[in-house]
Order: C-alpha cells, then sequence, then structure tokens
C-alpha cells in the first residue's frame, strides 16, 4: 500500500506513520503547524494544495486524522471549524477519490448528545457542540461523496507522543510537580490507546473496509476513573487529583455526558486488538521513557 497521512505531526497521525511502517506499507505525511523533519507542509482549508499534494503522492489510501480538534476553539471559531473539519476533509476526499484512492476519516463519539451512551455506529447522531457538528457533516460529506470511504469515530485519545499534550502526559506532570489537577468524574467514555488506534486503522484499509467504525479502547469508564488507573500504572501520587463535574469548569462548549463507544463491529472484523485502559496504560509506560 502506499499512503498520505494528511495531519502526520500529531499523535494519530504520527502512530499511523508507525503502524504503516511496521506493516510493510510505504508512506509519506504531511503537517499543519508543527514542522516535523520528511514531513511535507500542507493547509488543509488551502483546496488546491489539498489536489496537488495527494495527486503527486499517488496514494492507495489517504488517512486525514489533520482536524481542528480543540473544543472550546471551535465553539468560539466556528466558520474555522467547519473549514477543516467538514470543508478541509471533504476536499482532501474528493482529491483521493480522484486519484482512485480510499479515504479514512477520522470522527469523534461527540456526534453524540452523551444522554444514552455506549453508542453503537448506527445510533443516531445529536451533537451538542460546533465540533461535534463539524465532524458529523465531515463524516456524512465524505461517505456521501466518495465510495472507497471509512468515518473512524474515536475518542480520548491517549499514548506516546512526540508533542506530549494527551490527557495522561498532563495527568503526569501535574502529578510528578506536585499540582492539583481537576478531573471530570461526570464524563463517560471509551479511552482509546493511540497505537490500537492507528494499527486498527490500517488493517481496515487492508481489508478495503468501508462505511462507519467506532475504534475505541475496550472499556467505558468516566475520566476521572481513568486518571486513577492512569496515576497506578504509572505509579504516581493522586492525593492531588480531585473528581469534579463539568459544569464546574464552566466550559464554552457543552460535552456529551454518558457517551462511550461500543466497539463489537471493529473486534468481529479485525484482528489488532483494542486494549482496555490499563492494558493500553501499561503498553504507553513501556514504550515511553521520559516524562515532561
Amino acid at each position: 500500500m502506499r499512503a498520505l497521512v494528511i495531519g502526520a505531526s500529531g499523535q494519530v497521525g504520527a502512530a499511523l506513520l508507525r503502524a504503516l511502517a511496521e506493516r510493510g506499507h510505504d508512506a509519506a505525511g504531511t503537517y499543519g503547524h508543527h514542522l516535523v523533519d520528511g514531513q511535507t507542509h500542507l493547509d488543509i482549508t488551502d483546496h488546491a494544495a489539498v489536489d496537488r499534494t495527494v495527486a503527486a503522492a499517488r496514494p492507495d489510501w489517504v488517512f486525514c486524522p489533520a482536524g481542528l480538534t480543540h473544543v472550546d476553539r471551535c465553539e468560539e471559531h466556528p466558520d474555522e471549524a467547519f473549514a477543516i473539519n467538514r470543508d478541509g476533509a471533504l476536499a482532501a476526499a474528493r482529491a483521493a477519490r480522484d486519484a482512485g484512492a480510499g479515504f479514512a476519516f477520522y470522527s469523534t463519539e461527540y456526534v453524540f448528545d452523551g444522554a444514552s451512551g455506549p453508542y453503537a455506529e448506527d445510533d443516531a447522531a445529536n451533537p451538542l457542540s460546533v465540533y461535534g457538528r463539524s465532524k458529523w457533516e465531515g463524516e456524512r460529506a465524505v461517505l456521501a461523496e466518495v465510495p472507497r470511504a471509512l468515518a473512524i469515530r474515536t475518542t480520548v485519545v491517549y499514548g506516546p507522543e512526540r508533542q506530549a499534550k494527551n490527557f495522561v502526559y498532563q495527568l503526569i506532570r501535574h502529578c510528578r510537580r506536585g499540582q492539583p489537577m481537576r478531573v471530570a468524574s461526570d464524563q463517560v467514555s471509551s479511552p482509546t490507546y493511540n497505537v490500537d488506534l492507528a494499527q486498527a486503522t490500517v488493517e481496515l484499509c487492508e481489508r478495503d473496509a468501508r462505511g462507519v467504525y467506532h475504534l475505541a479502547g475496550d472499556g467505558i469508564l468516566d475520566r476521572y476513573a481513568f486518571a486513577l488507573i492512569a496515576c497506578k500504572v504509572f505509579e504516581l501520587d493522586c492525593s492531588g487529583v480531585t473528581a469534579v463535574d463539568t459544569a464546574s469548569f464552566d466550559q464554552k462548549a457543552p460535552r456529551p455526558l454518558q457517551a462511550g463507544l461500543l466497539i463489537g463491529k471493529a473486534q468481529a472484523l479485525l484482528d489488532t486488538p483494542l486494549r482496555s485502559p490499563e492494558a493500553g496504560l501499561r503498553a504507553m509506560r513501556k514504550a515511553i521513557d521520559t516524562f515532561l
């Protein structure tokens, strides 16, 4: 497989590059804001540049983890959110189609309202936030126009990453510095190990899968419970980690509370394991040497 990863400098994109190489595929990557040696700069809102980049790569599959994922920024800047998460993704999907390639789009559990999770792929979407709506409209647009397309919903992604930004890194820094950290105890979700997410995505493409798939960790729990497991695995003092309600954060965008993703459809098809939170955290600890 020849693959192009749009947004390869982020944690999912970088994991995809590693997974593709490990599985014997030829992959190239682009970055948007964070320069990475060997990657090509690409602004996904520049549709002409997207067309040129995809055509030059001559891919069999285009993976698009690029997106505006800062939920509150999306709420405050809806035009930017839709330009990236819907319109930019659709431009990349059309370019992939025109090049004869498949297209893998990354979506989110935020397409659901969190009233009655966990959710299966065919449950009705009802996004509460601009971020959720932009991803939901991106899903529909891509799947409507590109026959060989995947919409992959995931959530609470953690694991080794160059920028060390994900929730687990934040928790480690706070605990090791003795700084307090408030964590929502009323947001139920499916923490997802980025290595599993990447490997499972590549396997779906190897199988020429199409449509909507949930790729998430095998376990439904709240953010605070996840934090306590991480503290145990990384041998951190969790005395400064406090459980709070989501409302206490006074965030711009609403969050789905009783959410989580059911993964039976993917598990029935794939050989790649989608590990539990504790198993994923143990793998993360083994994979990284130092913490910031």
